[in-house]
């Protein structure tokens, strides 16, 4: 029993994927308008102007979209070939590490669009100026402030456990 919640781990397991999977909803929408736009892109007549570097790119970022659509979906598929087979807290942490995979996938896939549309719009250099933040920006909301506040998080866990023991023992 999680003396927190006051839940078995099948029921921590079950909550967990709930979590993740509403998650990838969110994830998921993102994923499925860039891929669209992209998908529709080489349709336009514009699209034969652009350089080489930016077919490139617009390829690239095309097959990071449809990686990264495809790394938010497979939670969906592992929990449904290992449905009843008592594998719920291996589902859960392969579909955590799909997704986090998933989000670095799209924080590259952002920033390949945002390079190529900005790179056409205003010309190379701003492209990669704009590349470049985006990817920061993605990086520093998606990685750096989650691993943050999990390090302050344990480091507020710890001194409570301190305080605990020391009231403890002073009873």
């Amino acid at each position: 029993m999680d003396d927190e919640r006051r839940e078995t781990p099948l029921e921590r397991d079950d909550r967990s994927f709930v979590e993740l999977l509403q998650e990838l909803r969110v994830t998921q929408t993102g994923v499925q308008v860039l891929f669209a736009f992209l998908l529709t892109l080489a349709f336009t007549q514009r699209f034969a102007s652009l350089d080489d570097v930016q077919r490139a790119d617009y390829v690239a970022t095309l097959l990071l979209a449809m990686l990264a659509a495809a790394l938010f979906t497979a939670p969906a598929a592992v929990h449904r070939v290992l449905f009843r087979q008592h594998a719920k807290h291996r589902i859960v942490d392969v579909s955590s590490w799909l997704a986090r995979i998933g989000l670095v996938v799209l924080a590259l896939a952002f920033t390949g669009a945002v390079l190529l549309v900005v790179d056409v719009a205003l010309g190379r250099a701003w492209g990669i100026a704009a590349a470049a933040g985006t990817f920061a920006v993605c990086t520093g909301l998606w990685g750096v402030l989650p691993g943050a506040v999990g390090r302050h998080l344990s480091r507020e866990r710890e001194r409570e456990r301190v305080t605990a023991r020391a009231n403890a023992t002073e009873e």
